[in-house]
């Protein structure tokens, strides 16, 4: 009996999963035989002869002798953040695996091993600076407004570490994260609970929230994609069950990431409004702006973040005390201007 890891690089899917939209080529496949990877492998591929590496063939057997199956390993790597989207695909490394058959078999709780130490940027520390002291000022201001702030950097600027040490920097203890771009909730993942400064926070991935057990006590992140939080049940019209307490939850941060893909749209209004029941995480750029005032969730910050926020900009929706720029010229131009050594910017393209 062992469980088998097949990476999809070159192998070539079922038509089935040629019309799904979960593959991706950072995808591993967890399965279970009672033989050989390889005979397992050469049966599902068939007649096809298509072109696969097996990456980790393990045994499924317990000490006491029991077998793991590999539902156990899906539900594990899930509960860890690693995106489980549609059957035996997972979103992550062999190491990650590793680590969750270990732990299944002894009994143990998982968590990613905290080995990142690295501090911030100066353009990192720059835009916490801006951003929280804009929050500090406009609360003092407006205290019954909710601020909101926008970090238009480029890809690579470190988005997500640095959202978290604003909120170290801000003292906030609930943040909810939302995307219009599901898929980099492994980055939101990781970042939180692979570096030293996040140590005893904790994150709620996207999925059956019901299922989900966690510390109230202790801060932490939630994960989701907007149009499933904002969504509504087709039937009754109501917020769906499984995402009560988010709209319960009075957040000291909302969060939008990947904000460029997210203006509304009249689909995204439809969502909203409960004309559809499932998610539809496939955006193209919309044509006006998102609407703080119509969102059910409540927040005392609003974060936008994007790499392209054009449409956003030009509008007005942010003036110029709350936006923090990063371009790649000013990272070219930090790169050149650095004296002595150990360039943060050198291994940048």
């Amino acid at each position: 009996m062992s469980l088998l890891l097949r990476s999809f690089n070159e192998y070539l899917p079922s038509q089935d999963e040629l019309n799904s939209d979960y593959l991706c080529v950072e995808q591993l496949k967890v399965g279970y035989t009672t033989r050989s990877a390889q005979e397992r492998i050469k049966e599902q591929v068939g007649a096809t002869r298509a072109e696969y590496r097996i990456e980790l063939e393990e045994s499924a057997l317990r000490s006491d002798g029991s077998t793991i199956s590999d539902h156990e390993v899906h539900r594990y790597l899930k509960k860890q953040g690693f995106a489980n989207p549609d059957g035996e695909w997972i979103k992550c490394q062999v190491e990650n695996v590793k680590a969750a058959l270990e732990a299944i078999k002894n009994g143990e709780e998982y968590e990613i091993q905290r080995t990142s130490n690295f501090g911030m940027r100066p353009e990192q520390q720059a835009a916490v600076k801006k951003a929280s002291s804009y929050f500090a000022q406009s609360r003092k201001e407006k205290p019954e407004k909710a601020p909101h702030f926008l970090w238009n950097a480029k890809m690579r600027f470190g988005k997500t570490f640095t959202t978290y040490q604003l909120a170290k920097e801000m003292g906030w203890k609930k943040i909810l994260v939302l995307t219009f771009k599901p898929a980099v909730q492994n980055s939101w993942y990781e970042d939180l609970m692979s570096h030293v400064d996040f140590e005893g926070w904790q994150f709620i991935p996207k999925g059956d929230l019901e299922q989900v057990e966690f510390d109230e006590s202790r801060p932490f992140v939630c994960f989701g994609s907007l149009q499933d939080f904002l969504g509504r049940n087709k039937s009754t019209k109501g917020l769906k069950a499984k995402n009560e307490w988010v709209h319960a939850t009075n957040w000291d941060c909302v969060v939008f990431d990947e904000y460029h893909y997210g203006a509304w749209r009249e689909d995204t209004k439809k969502l909203v409004q409960g004309e559809d029941d499932e998610e539809n995480e496939d955006f193209d750029p919309l044509t006006e702006n998102f609407d703080e005032e119509i969102m059910p969730i409540t927040t005392d910050h609003f974060l936008y973040l994007s790499g392209t926020p054009f449409r956003a900009i030009s509008s007005g929706e942010f003036i110029e005390e709350q936006i923090f720029n990063w371009t790649y010229s000013d990272e070219q131009r930090e790169k050149e201007l650095w004296q002595g050594g150990n360039n943060p910017y050198e291994a940048l393209p």
